[in-house]
């Protein structure tokens, strides 16, 4: 049975079935509010679309198939479902309750339609919170109907937390010289995915720099003069310093007032009590403005103070803090001095991710979420048995100490260049793996979720896209570390990897052939941007190899000239803008059209040292 996250108690006779029929009824107890409607709204459209039953819906009735039932003794998240020769009957002592029931039951009409199998399902979450963390700053905007599906996602995957990553991309007030070459959220769209998030009872939580990772702000001749080192504001755009640059100096009084301003015009339009104030990688703190007081009273204690001042801040606005924990964990007993309140947010993304800053973290009795990542930053398909392990893994460790939540993180590192879709896998294991503690193995989940995300009656797409995050050798971040002179190239013999990757690129790309004629039709489309995915994989590869050969001045190994690779990769990037503008806004795709380019220019140049 193709449920995700797979319930707590599940008890099946398949061999008995209950046959939904367009003359039966959805009733909903009377003793529900009248906005568990909103809930309804999505089973009644799931019937119409999978059976075509237009059910008619009331709140009174003798005559019911699917009956929605309060039980106040039930807890908050806590649903039971039943199905049997009575019909359909789904309890929950709450609006949380009973939409988690029928996310379940819309999935089991998925897969069986109207012949329901007699079942009895006991369920509830192993973690409370469940969230998500998707980077829209990084080059990628999505488009505000695209969040919407993205949000129904997350709805009908029973998670229940959302944050959006801000640095620069929304439109603040007098920060015209900040958005102006880009296309920033605005707050009518805040506002409208807020109440979009509370109908399918998710917190939509507001989370924006405010201390590190200010690198367009603090580049601006506006506000250059709170950047904590000044003397690298006119350096060259960078993807690699964008991630270490650039740094508030909060030894500047104007700093506070700024990081505070921020935060008042972005809080009201959220109606979560919490905050997060993200404050990680403020790599460059003590190095510049503020090294004489950091030198003074050590870098550690001008961190806590700073974010302690917003802390309490927002306490005293009635808010809860949050923030990511990695700088804090170096003096985790400086954990005591934030408001008690006060959330860290323990990170790590490695698949043998260990437990060691949240061991700390919890030895302070501090409330903390495990954040775990889908693993797609740097990445044209992200590494979806990475992010099996390392969600598992950190699960696993938020039960083990407590933690209050999970929050399952999507960066844009270096342009966010693959599909948001692709991030759905991850956010599938996430969902499953904060639901339920019994771990389903990694081949099955991976069929579970072609079966049911995608409608592979083969199971098998996953495994082919797994394949796909492994299969590339010379990399998106490689030809980005080049541009930017981070790293040189490598020798020669690394030709013969990147031939037996393109290899393993065009079997792959002919095994994902074979299984989409085993998605639904309606499905199909959704397989377009993995072949465009692995056709820039492709070139990335003859990339390597023709720079190679050029520098190190080697006979050719791909029948392709270095002229006609470039002609070719502009061609590609062309459908990789289309693919982009239908679910992103333009942002900052741009800057990947740079690297583009840049590499194209390159391929036609007499010498790769022409253009570099």
């Amino acid at each position: 049975m193709n449920i995700l996250p797979f319930p707590q108690h599940i008890d099946v006779q398949e061999e008995k079935y209950y046959v939904l029929s367009y003359m039966d009824r959805i009733v909903i107890d009377p003793a529900f509010e009248h906005s568990v409607y909103a809930c309804v709204r999505f089973l009644h459209a799931d019937i119409e679309q999978y059976l075509g039953f237009d059910l008619q819906v009331t709140r009174s009735s003798d005559h019911a198939a699917i009956r929605l039932v309060k039980d106040e003794s039930l807890p908050k998240q806590h649903y039971r479902l039943s199905i049997s020769e009575k019909g359909i009957r789904i309890d929950g002592s709450s609006k949380e309750g009973l939409l988690y029931g029928i996310q379940t039951l819309r999935q089991i009409i998925a897969e069986y339609a109207v012949t329901l199998p007699y079942l009895i399902i006991e369920d509830y979450p192993a973690i409370q919170t469940r969230g998500y963390y998707l980077d829209v700053t990084r080059c990628r905007i999505p488009k505000i109907s695209y969040l919407k599906s993205f949000i129904d996602k997350l709805a009908y995957y029973k998670i229940n937390q959302f944050q959006l990553y801000i640095e620069h991309s929304f439109l603040f007030e007098g920060w015209s010289e900040v958005w102006r070459d880009d296309t920033p959220l605005t707050a009518k769209d805040i506002l409208e995915l807020d109440q979009y998030c509370i109908e399918r009872n998710i917190e939509l939580v507001p989370s924006i720099a405010t201390f590190g990772h200010f690198y367009k702000v603090l580049r601006t001749k506006s506000f250059r003069h709170l950047c904590e080192m000044p003397d690298l504001v006119d350096d060259p755009f960078s993807f690699v310093d964008r991630q270490f640059h650039h740094t508030l100096d909060i030894t500047n009084p104007d700093s506070f007032a700024f990081t505070i301003s921020l935060i008042e015009e972005y809080l009201p339009l959220f109606t979560s009590n919490k905050f997060n104030i993200c404050g990680d990688e403020t790599f460059d703190l003590g190095k510049g403005k503020s090294k004489k007081m950091a030198d003074k009273v050590g870098v550690n204690e001008l961190y806590v103070q700073f974010v302690a001042k917003l802390c309490h801040y927002l306490v005293e606005k009635g808010k809860i803090p949050m923030f990511w924990g990695d700088i804090i964990v170096n003096a985790p007993e400086n954990l005591k001095r934030l408001p008690k309140e006060t959330i860290c947010l323990s990170w790590g993304y490695e698949a043998d991710q260990d437990d060691e800053a949240i061991q700390k973290v919890a030895a302070t009795g501090a409330h903390q979420y495990c954040c775990p990542g889908v693993s797609g930053w740097d990445q044209l398909v992200p590494q979806i048995e990475v992010s099996y392990e390392n969600i598992r893994r950190m699960c696993d460790y938020a039960i083990a100490y407590q933690a209050e939540g999970i929050l399952n993180t999507d960066w844009g590192d270096c342009g966010h260049i693959n599909h948001p879709d692709m991030s759905l896998p991850g956010l599938m294991i996430g969902a499953e793996c904060s639901w339920n503690r019994t771990r389903r193995p990694f081949d099955q989940l991976n069929e579970v979720i072609s079966r049911l995300e995608f409608r592979d009656t083969s199971g098998q797409l996953l495994s082919v896209i797994n394949q796909m995050s492994k299969a590339w050798t010379y990399k998106w971040r490689d030809l980005v570390n080049y541009k930017e002179q981070v790293s040189e190239l490598v020798e020669a013999e690394k030709i013969h990897d990147y031939l037996e990757a393109l290899a393993s690129i065009e079997r792959i790309k002919q095994e994902l052939a074979r299984v989409v004629s085993h998605l639904e039709t309606s499905s199909r489309y959704r397989v377009q941007p993995y072949f465009l995915a692995l056709d820039g994989m492709a070139l990335l590869q003859k990339i390597g190899i023709s720079l190679l050969e050029r520098y190190y001045q080697l006979p050719p190994h791909v029948e392709m000239s270095s002229v006609d690779l470039a002609s070719s990769l502009e061609q590609w990037f062309y459908h990789y803008k289309v693919s982009w503008r239908k679910v992103s806004q333009e942002s900052e795709l741009y800057r990947v059209q740079e690297i583009i380019f840049w590499t194209a220019d390159l391929l036609r140049s007499e010498s790769i040292d022409q253009i570099s």
